[in-house]
């Protein structure tokens, strides 16, 4: 006979496992119909099978229970994580999101609250401000915006390299115009044309520090207030070599093959000559000198390296004077273009030695180094050795900073980069962001920056790179294929019908998110941005004379030149009026001179007098005009800020340049 409580156990073992078999058979239905795409149906499962599931947590101990559910949450994120379910919700993600980043993504990845929470990160110096204090915070100080869309904003870090590519006239410049004026700390701003120090120059200098202008092509006639001379600090061994690369950088196109080799021969030659040079007290025409004429060299370099500790210099110059002709005239070949400056008068005012300037103190006071150059007058060079001699003295001094960066960062806004600043952003990409130093380049096109730093070196800047914005303009095929390409694909559905307008069959098929035609026709102020982390955004760019400041500026400058042109007109009116009335005071004076002498003498010398008066405010005016229009005059003996003191260290000391202002 069986016991009852045996049977109790029996029967329940029994119930168990018919209610799990039911379980099991309802969550199958489920799944199945869920593949299948019955959504309903599964549903309906689903919820029926809610109740034998609901029937075995009751009969489980709360140790089985624990267990049970431990092992359904290890299968659970097993089929979750595995690469299988990931590529399967990245297609089904891309699919619903037609391949672009939604509103969740660009908020929780590149929109405002985002990089506010990485605010103290890359600006060290506000991560002790408290919460209401990083509210009234501008997201600028530690982003730069790239679009909008909708009514959000995406931005990328300070810390982030960003490339701007569009043809020309598509907005490039106005929108890096707008991230020059928010930029946070000191700002270098290179460009062909004078219409960002224009826009920028008076709006940086009231809300910053002090505008400094280096123009050696001498655009728009505009003076430079500053000068650089190429040998600054080069009595340094390392400082020399960096200054010849920079210097061949700005003249080489691309590299591979015979063409890099002999830039590196260059390279080598031209830094030995430019540290011979900063050792002797030379000048940078000396250098031109000595490449042009070889039989001077061997007299003068030689002695003049001696002073050196290193040996390897005086090598490479005794081996460039000594070897073949052939040989000789290649390496010469390729120096020459990197000193074409010195024969444009502009050029080689702007480059003669003067007194020293601190690029310390420039980065403290938060100044603005408008770089201007132009291809045809082969100031590139120049250009190219001031963008790195700034660059690698603010890394230098960044190395001493709390968590090894610059705080506020220095941006770098390289507009038409590839022309006239071409600098090593291969690597600087790659370092300089972590060192707080913002890249912003703007290029015409991919192929532009294919033709200036070659196959390779290109490939690692766009990799280095956190966001791109692509303009429209673009009319090179491989250029929109390429971006096309990064934007990625989606799915799109596509249903056929027959004769008679019944479906006749539904299919999917793979389409680009944006095409080539796309991209090459975006209207006037959109911009496709391919950001890091996110799919690609189409917004709009934020052209810098819509900016409220901007406009107030200009509403300004509109109303004074109004009221100028009222003051002229009433003014003329006031001196046609007098002079009315002196000639019938006289009239009246001849004919009764007793009755009308006097009063005509009075008119007369009034008349006289306020015609001086007003030649000596004309002449007033003028000064004042061009006080108002030149962006930075210093008092003899003035660093950066007006600060009243040694402008930098001495002449080949660390970080020592030459700068007159």
């Amino acid at each position: 006979m069986v016991r009852p409580d045996r049977m109790g156990r029996l029967m329940m073992s029994i119930l168990f496992s018919s209610t799990s078999l039911v379980l099991a058979a309802f969550a199958a239905g489920a799944l199945l119909a869920w593949a299948r795409g019955a959504r309903a149906l599964a549903a309906g499962l689903a919820v029926v099978a809610l109740l034998p599931a609901a029937t075995i947590v009751t009969a489980l101990s709360w140790p089985a229970l624990v267990a049970m559910v431990g092992l359904a949450g290890v299968i659970v994120w097993h089929r979750w994580s595995r690469s299988s379910a990931t590529v399967s919700r990245w297609a089904a993600r891309s699919r619903r999101k037609v391949g672009v980043a939604s509103s969740l993504d660009i908020v929780r990845h590149a929109g405002t609250l985002a990089v506010r929470r990485r605010t103290g990160m890359v600006r060290p110096s506000l991560a002790a401000l408290s919460r209401w204090q990083r509210l009234r915070l501008a997201t600028s100080e530690a982003a730069v915006e790239l679009c909008r869309t909708g009514a959000l904003r995406v931005w990328a870090l300070v810390e982030d390299v960003v490339i701007v590519v569009g043809g020309p006239r598509t907005g490039k410049t106005g929108w890096l115009a707008g991230r020059v004026l928010d930029a946070p700390g000191a700002a270098l701003v290179t460009s062909t044309r004078t219409d960002l120090l224009d826009l920028c120059g008076p709006l940086r200098r009231q809300d910053r520090g002090e505008v400094f202008v280096f123009n050696p092509a001498g655009l728009g006639s505009r003076a430079s207030t500053i000068t650089f001379d190429p040998l600054t600090g080069c009595t340094d061994p390392v400082t020399a070599t960096e200054r010849a690369t920079d210097m061949l950088a700005a003249v080489a196109s691309g590299s591979g093959g015979d063409r890099e080799f002999w830039d590196g021969q260059a390279r080598r030659v031209l830094a030995a000559l430019l540290h011979a040079a900063a050792l002797g007290g030379k000048r940078m025409a000396d250098v031109l000198g000595w490449v042009a004429d070889p039989d001077t060299a061997g007299r003068e370099v030689p002695a003049l390296l001696r002073r050196s500790g290193v040996t390897a210099f005086e090598q490479d110059v005794m081996q460039f004077l000594t070897t073949n002709e052939r040989t000789r005239s290649s390496i010469t070949s390729s120096v020459m273009p990197a000193l074409g400056w010195l024969t444009h008068p502009a050029a080689a005012a702007a480059a003669e030695p003067g007194e020293g300037f601190d690029v310390a103190r420039l980065l403290d006071d938060r100044a603005t180094v408008f770089l201007l150059g132009a291809e045809e007058a082969q100031t590139a060079p120049l250009v190219c050795a001031l963008t790195g001699h700034i660059a690698r003295e603010a890394r230098r001094l960044a190395a001493g900073e709390p968590k090894g960066r610059l705080d506020p960062p220095l941006g770098l806004f390289l507009d038409e980069a590839a022309l006239i600043s071409p600098v090593p952003l291969e690597s600087w990409t790659a370092d300089m962001g972590g060192r707080g130093v913002t890249i912003l380049c703007a290029f015409q096109s991919r192929a532009q920056l294919l033709a200036r730093w070659g196959e390779h070196k290109a490939a690692t800047i766009l990799n280095n790179t956190a966001a791109v914005m692509i303009f429209g303009g673009t009319r090179d095929k491989a250029d929109l294929e390429f971006w096309s390409t990064l934007a990625g694909e989606r799915d799109e559905r596509v249903t056929t019908t027959d004769d008679h307008g019944r479906v006749a069959s539904r299919s999917v098929r793979k389409v680009p998110v944006l095409a080539p035609a796309q991209i090459a026709n975006l209207p006037a102020g959109r911009v496709v941005v391919i950001r890091r982390g996110i799919a690609p955004v189409i917004g709009r760019a934020q052209m810098a004379w819509r900016r409220r400041d901007v406009r107030r500026r200009a509403r300004l400058l509109r109303r004074i030149e109004a009221e100028t042109r009222w003051h002229c007109r009433s003014e003329a009116v006031r001196v046609w009026a007098d002079g009315q009335l002196e000639r019938l005071l006289v009239l009246l004076a001849a004919r009764w001179p007793e009755r009308y002498g006097e009063a005509a003498e009075r008119v007369r010398s009034s008349n006289r007098m306020f015609a001086e008066l007003r030649a000596i405010r004309r002449g007033s005016e003028h000064d004042q005009a061009a006080e108002a229009t030149a962006l930075h005059e210093p008092s003899p003996g003035t660093g950066p800020g007006g600060a009243v003191g040694p402008a930098g260290p001495a002449d080949g000391a660390a970080g020592d340049g030459r700068w007159t202002r």
